[in-house]
């Protein structure tokens, strides 16, 4: 499905993705991230890295077949060996799909989901747009979120993919009044008005995200929601976006904002131990500056956090002052910021992941394409045991 910022793609994937584990399917997940998509397959191993954490060695190795070596370091299993060529890109997409096809055998049927497609990286990109022509042969359905005006130049085949090859593209749209109307009453009660209500409606343009962000705000500061109070709706409105956003953050406090610079900075699937530890605040101290920016709605989650919406994810990170932002980064990598299978599996990390390198650089491992032969495919099959539960 595709739409503008704040249309509701994320809560109606959030829907698919309980709907699906609530039939029985496996779900696989993932999001793409805008401070990490220039990491190699980084979106595929938050799919995969879920269900085969759970499996033991010799069951991700019957899965893989004799892809082991060549899709391994992709989804975080082993570390590419020093000396060794670089697999071929073609090569790790083939382990992929294989991996995937299996899983689809034994784990059927399969809902993946990934949100905030555009900011996936590309070689994952690439991989979804070839294994899709293969969706319609397997028990697997693949659900993409995506802002179309924000896809990467580069990912051609990606964009092929969305606009046809059997995809069903679903564009989300602005609420119209009646329906803002319809929301503002709902929360606030059946006495709105209706210069109110089209006061909502004129701050958010229809836009979902910022109009439940506004009526949230009007029931924090016990408005009356009469025409009477309807102009001071516009500066609510601003406090939920850009430079609003960032003034409402600090006034939470200094480890509040420094909590919330360190939580962009680790992406999705946040631990809070480590978001403190980036942070530098005590434990009692993170607990209380995470309770304070989850009731002001800028993160959630309990065991792993995340932000409220990727909208106000990408105003936090561009707000970290460029010296403060670097010098979290080196945090991250130094404290183990890496939410990978290489812990469970207790390896050595991948070459091209996130804790190794500033946002922007590519590994050169991952730039390094010419000189290296297609490595030749096994032909060993896997017979894979059920005991890989997700």
């Amino acid at each position: 499905m595709s739409g503008a910022a704040g249309l509701g793609k994320t809560t109606l994937l959030t829907e698919i993705r309980a709907i699906a584990a609530a039939r029985g399917c496996t779900v696989l997940s993932a999001r793409g991230s805008e401070q990490e998509h220039t990491v190699p397959f980084h979106v595929v191993r938050q799919l995969l890295q879920p269900v085969l954490a759970a499996c033991t060695e010799a069951e991700r190795r019957e899965i893989f077949g004799g892809w082991y070596e060549i899709a391994g370091p992709a989804v975080g299993l082993l570390a590419q060996q020093a000396g060794t060529a670089v697999p071929d890109p073609q090569g790790v997409r083939d382990g992929l799909d294989w991996v995937l096809t299996q899983l689809a055998v034994t784990k059927a049927p399969i809902v993946m989901v990934v949100d905030d497609a555009h900011w996936g990286d590309l070689e994952t990109l690439a991989w979804l747009a070839a294994f899709a022509v293969r969706v319609q042969e397997l028990p697997l359905l693949i659900v993409l979120g995506y802002r179309p005006d924000e896809l990467p130049a580069d990912a051609a085949a990606f964009r092929e993919l969305i606009v046809g090859r059997g995809s069903h593209p679903i564009t989300l749209r602005a609420l119209n009044p009646e329906s803002v109307a319809k929301l503002a009453r709902g929360a606030l009660g059946p006495e709105v008005d209706d210069p109110f209500c089209r006061e909502c409606w004129a701050v958010t343009g229809g836009n979902p995200y910022e109009t439940v962000e506004l009526v949230a705000k009007v029931q924090e500061r016990g408005l009356t929601p009469s025409e009477e109070s309807a102009h001071l709706l516009r500066d609510l409105g601003a406090s939920s976006r850009g430079t609003g956003l960032v003034k409402r953050l600090e006034r939470l406090g200094n480890p509040a904002v420094r909590l919330a610079w360190s939580a962009a900075v680790l992406g999705t699937e946040i631990s809070p131990e480590l978001a403190a530890s980036v942070a530098g605040l005590p434990p009692a101290e993170a607990q209380d500056a995470t309770d304070r920016l989850r009731v002001a709605r800028i993160l959630t989650g309990t065991r792993t956090l995340e932000f409220v919406h990727p909208l106000i994810a990408t105003a936090v990170y561009r707000a970290i002052p460029s010296a403060m932002r670097t010098a979290m980064h080196g945090q991250a990598a130094r404290r183990g910021g890496r939410r990978g299978l290489e812990h469970h599996c207790r390896r050595p990390a991948p070459a091209g992941d996130p804790s190794e390198q500033r946002p922007g650089d590519r590994p050169a491992a991952a730039r390094s394409r010419a000189g290296e032969s297609s490595p030749r495919r096994s032909g060993r099959r896997s017979s894979l045991p059920g005991a890989c539960a997700p």
